[in-house]
């Protein structure tokens, strides 16, 4: 028996999971209160792609007369499909490997539509290795498992989805209900079965629902539905994503049919409260509530009542994944593309840096809400201690930090502790393009074991990035992504095309930058999505502002994503098709000499930007300028010291050779023998270990109690050849 039950709905990731029900039951263990998670979304996946699973997928009748011929394919192909689909998803599960040279054999899977795209994309795969494409063709074989399913069986399928168009912009909960009050779908027998097994083994006192997505809704009101039916006695609530950003403004009682309580925003001390008003209950006492809804005399009330401060950070514990089948997520790769593939591939334990954004700014961005707003980082130390407790509970080196934006400081501490430890652990994470990100702090951050990092380069146009606050300019971003890439560090870009007052120009100018950004070698993967208003956003709160009409709806359920009418009448969705054809071109190293407007089956005009933009971006260097305060430290212990003399016409005396083994070279400097030895001294000094860092002045005014001329010495060639090779850092 469990006090609480901790379920993420059907689906979100294939991979690993999604980490809100880890960090409630890691803060749940600080207060002793017993609890149990449950992914559902890969149980069903597991259930569903089995050959139990797959024969019942095939015991459905259709009509193979009036389906498509890709269906009828697949439809005669069944043996098949049974045959293997038992050895696949071990294999996906990394339990297998040997069998990638059977999939790779290119004669095992069956193959439908999915694999015509193969023929396009045979010259990526020299990029990603055997095992790597094996992975895509079983992701292949998945896909097309999944489009028979939805074209005959459930249209609401998707593996990181399931009926989302009912939870987007869901002003009324009319769709949504009709949908609940009618039969159960192909999945919900599914979802339904395993969630019975859950509760009877569990016998929770509150079931907690953690909804993060439009795509996880339908899933979670159907399973609250079903332990309400069937487990009246059983208290139900619903937190997460979705309803802190849709649910802020929820008036429709139908609502709390399903659901007893819907807290807002940071989750512990809501749950906590629901905990002891449940589980221990004052006689004669107003219960206290933290931003919840619940149904009092036949209406929806809002309750924060209660006077308890939410916890900090550093005080809510380390995400537990216990009761998770950590060993039976299945990596998938949907495209040939190394950074792309990371939101799939690979089995991430999820950590936070910071709570909020340090920069808080973006006009399209929810920075009213208290997810965004309240920014509170966590030390390096204690972060540092969680990611080795997790190493010790998941057995997974593996670390994405979900932040907002992750802060370059705060990165580079975490990093430096991470050398400090001898941690070897492999992690990426979300950024804005900050200047902070100097070629010597990317370096840094590849010794910790950072591979990649994702940020929002949104509009590539100077002018709109000042409309968005922003707070970077593209020539900023090409040099932030150039420092990333050289440090052997992947970089994702989140691309925007319709933002208010964008004009066709823009469009046009903003592909033609990511195109040279793609092209220079200095951005790897990117996503274009179109510019959505959301209530909570400055562009929502004041459309005038930025020249948007919002169409106004009574709002009774969800209310985010508002529609509305552009003042420009430009028709931003025709643009859609292109940009996302020719970043899949761009994402494969292909096609950068097409002119623009081959992308598109309309007129586009020329673009304005010169072809070399970017190239000339980089081409200013300021790597010797000097900057008193930076922080340095030394990355290496490796150095022999060898005394020589020098006997030339021009130069005869004594100096010494130093020598410094790296892990993938040797740099080998010669210096005057007194600066050699100041410079080992200095060396001994200031080791990894050495919690406080010299700064470069504190540097000069050291060397200058002995030697003339600081600067002199700092930009010489030797030194400059040790920051070359990383061998000194200056942050």
């Amino acid at each position: 028996m469990k006090d609480l039950l901790l379920i993420t709905p059907p689906f979100t990731q294939l991979n690993t999971p999604y980490p809100a029900t880890a960090y409630i039951k890691g803060f749940l263990n600080t207060k002793n209160i017993s609890s149990y998670q449950v992914d559902l979304g890969i149980d069903v996946i597991l259930e569903l792609f089995s050959q139990k699973g797959i024969q019942k997928v095939f015991d459905k009748k259709i009509d193979l007369q009036n389906t498509s011929e890709n269906s009828q394919r697949i439809f005669a192909l069944r043996e098949e499909y049974l045959k293997t689909i038992d050895q696949v998803i071990p294999f996906l599960q990394g339990k297998t490997p040997t069998l990638a040279r059977q999939i790779c054999s290119m004669n095992f899977l069956p193959e439908a539509s999915r694999f015509n795209q193969l023929d396009d994309m045979e010259f990526a795969f020299g990029n990603m290795g055997l095992q790597d494409k094996a992975k895509h063709l079983a992701t292949l074989y998945l896909e097309d498992i999944s489009d028979y399913i939805v074209e005959n069986i459930d249209s609401d399928f998707g593996f990181s989805r399931y009926a989302e168009r009912l939870g987007k912009s869901a002003n009324s909960f009319d769709e949504l209900y009709s949908k609940l009050s009618g039969e159960h779908t192909f999945i919900d027998e599914f979802t339904l079965k395993i969630l019975q097994e859950k509760i009877e083994t569990t016998q929770p006192k509150l079931v907690c629902f953690s909804v993060p997505f439009p795509g996880n809704l339908y899933s979670g009101f159907r399973c609250a539905q079903f332990i309400k039916k069937n487990y009246p006695h059983i208290k139900i609530a619903m937190g997460g994503g979705f309803p802190n950003t849709e649910l802020r403004d929820v008036k429709d009682q139908r609502v709390f049919e399903f659901f007893d309580f819907i807290t807002l925003d940071d989750g512990e001390v809501p749950l906590e409260l629901l905990y002891e008003n449940i589980c221990h209950p004052k006689q004669n006492e107003e219960s206290q509530y933290k931003r919840t809804f619940l149904i009092e005399n036949q209406e929806v009330v809002y309750k924060n009542n209660s006077k308890k401060h939410d916890y900090k950070q550093a005080d809510i514990g380390t995400p537990d994944y216990t009761d998770l089948k950590l060993d039976q997520y299945i990596s998938v790769i949907e495209i040939a593309n190394p950074m792309h593939s990371l939101w799939s591939d690979g089995r991430w334990n999820k950590l936070t840096m910071a709570h909020g954004c340090y920069w808080g700014k973006c006009t399209f961005c929810d920075i009213s809400l208290d997810y965004i707003k309240i920014y509170e980082p966590i030390s390096a130390k204690i972060l540092v201690d969680r990611m080795e407790e997790l190493i010790k509970t998941t057995g997974e080196t593996g670390f994405h930090f979900v932040d907002e934006a992750a802060p370059p400081a705060l990165m580079r501490e975490v990093a430096l502790e991470i050398l400090r430890r001898n941690l070897v652990v492999t992690w990426w994470t979300n950024i804005r393009f900050e200047k902070s990100f100097t070629r010597d702090l990317c370096y840094l951050l590849k010794l910790s074991g950072c591979v990649a990092v994702s940020g929002g380069l949104e509009v590539a146009s100077d002018r709109l990035l000042k409309l968005i606050e922003k707070g970077v300019s593209v020539e900023q971003v090409a040099k932030v992504t150039r420092n990333f890439t050289e440090a052997g560090i992947m970089v994702h870009a989140y691309l925007m095309y319709g933002y208010p007052t964008q004009t066709v120009q823009e469009t046009v100018d903003s592909l033609e930058m990511v195109r040279q950004l793609f092209e220079m070698g200095i951005l790897q993967s990117g996503f274009w999505h179109q510019f959505a208003m959301t209530a909570h956003s400055p562009v929502g709160m004041s459309p005038d502002d930025f020249g948007v009409v919002p169409i106004e709806q009574e709002i009774l359920f969800a209310n985010n994503d508002i529609d509305f009418k552009d003042k420009t009448g430009i028709d931003h969705n025709k643009f859609s098709f292109g940009l996302k054809k020719s970043l899949f071109n761009y994402m494969h190293g292909v096609n950068f000499e097409l002119p623009l407007q081959e992308w598109f089956d309309f007129k586009i005009p020329r673009t304005t930007i010169h072809p070399d933009y970017i190239h000339d971006c980089l081409l200013e260097d300021g790597q010797f300028s000097f900057k008193g305060n930076s922080k340095v430290i030394f990355l290496t212990k490796n150095v022999i010291a060898e005394n020589r003399v020098k006997n030339k016409k021009k130069y005869s005396g004594t100096y010494t050779q130093l020598t410094f083994h790296l892990k993938t070279n040797i740099v080998k400097v010669e210096l005057e023998q007194d600066k050699a030895e100041w410079l080992m001294n200095i060396l001994d000094e200031n080791s990894i270990e050495n919690q406080k860092k010299p700064t470069v002045q504190q540097l000069k005014t050291q060397f200058e109690e002995n030697f003339d001329d600081f600067e002199l010495f700092w930009f010489s060639k030797p030194m400059q050849q040790l920051k070359d090779n990383g061998v000194i850092l200056s942050l």
